[in-house]
């Protein structure tokens, strides 16, 4: 089993594009959006993937993971079946020190949301905040891609 150890974090402004050495378009929905699991497809420019993630622990920081890459075609398939709801937004990839953080830009429903997340090995592993990172809302629900498909 595979376990995420995650951070996120409101971003303040647009000044991480100018450090973002990648960018990434998404479409994401979830088949299944229950407290204790989800269960994704996402569609990154022309990959996609199957996702399933558990419940998080106390924190917020930690939890299952489990992703396949599937076919493109299905996955285009499996987004039809996906619950109300479907997330568009673009990502960033920005070197930081050692991590990378990814910024998501949202559209639609979200248009303006910018969420910057850093994976970690140690819950409490030393990262270098850039000057555009905001509050953190690690294990702040509604900050959950799960939760915001729900929200209009």
């Amino acid at each position: 089993m595979n376990t995420e150890i995650e951070r996120k974090f409101l971003v303040l402004n647009t000044d991480f594009k100018k450090e973002s050495y990648k960018k990434i378009k998404i479409i994401q929905g979830f088949l299944n959006t229950h407290k204790k699991r989800t269960v994704r497809i996402r569609i990154t420019n022309e990959q996609a993937f199957l996702t399933i993630k558990g419940k998080s622990n106390k924190s917020g920081t930690t939890r299952f993971e489990w992703e396949k890459e599937i076919d493109l075609q299905e996955a285009k398939k499996l987004i039809s079946l996906c619950e109300k709801g479907i997330i568009k937004k673009t990502r960033y990839l920005i070197k930081s020190g050692k991590h990378i953080f990814e910024v998501d830009e949202f559209f639609g429903n979200h248009k303006g949301l910018l969420l910057a997340e850093i994976e970690l090995n140690l819950e409490n592993e030393d990262f270098i905040k850039p000057n555009w990172l905001g509050k953190e809302v690690t294990g702040d629900k509604q900050y959950y891609n799960s939760v915001l498909s729900k929200k209009g």
